[in-house]
């Protein structure tokens, strides 16, 4: 289960609201989502996976969205911690996963898959082992908003309450809670 929030800073201070991530397929899809709650102004968006990990994507205009995700390796195994990893890790991820294909690691005889066919869920699983447990991206994506790289690395449970107390946004968060 997911849940995802934005937070929009506006001439009048910041504005919070909870999203659906219905139709957010791509990074795309989820810049587009966050750019029409704002449209110059920075844009936070927080996905957070049921306290196994969070992602943070900071949209500010038409510059590339920069991301950081708590931890990969868990974010990896769902759906949109995939597509914020992959934009992250981008050619090296697809690199690490060739080389761990080609090694052939399935625990059968001449790498034949056990099933008989691949899928997507293996590609994935290929994928989530090649991304570290540990956190990955842009790690000074909030300190000029007032959180530094290590108070960011630190969070745990409960980050977005934190995120948002030291981006002075805690009071419009509340409201969305």
């Amino acid at each position: 289960m997911y849940f995802a929030a934005l937070l929009a800073r506006t001439e009048d201070g910041w504005e919070a609201s909870d999203t659906e991530l219905d139709d957010v397929e791509t990074l795309s899809d989820l810049t587009e989502l966050a750019r029409e709650a704002s449209d110059d102004d920075t844009v936070i968006v927080f996905i957070e996976q049921e306290d196994a990990w969070f992602g943070i994507v900071r949209i500010e205009g038409e510059e590339d969205p920069r991301i950081y995700v708590s931890d990969g390796a868990a974010a990896a195994r769902s759906s949109y911690g995939e597509i914020l990893t992959r934009e992250i890790l981008g050619d090296d991820l697809d690199d690490i996963v060739d080389e761990l294909e080609s090694l052939d690691l399935d625990g059968t005889e001449d790498g034949e898959p056990l099933d008989g066919d691949t899928d997507d869920d293996e590609e994935t699983s290929v994928a989530a082992e090649a991304v570290p447990a540990a956190p990955v991206g842009d790690r000074l994506i909030l300190a000029d908003l007032g959180m530094p790289p290590a108070d960011l690395m630190a969070l745990d449970s409960d980050a977005l309450a934190e995120i948002a107390d030291a981006l002075g946004a805690a009071e419009v968060l509340e409201a969305v809670r």
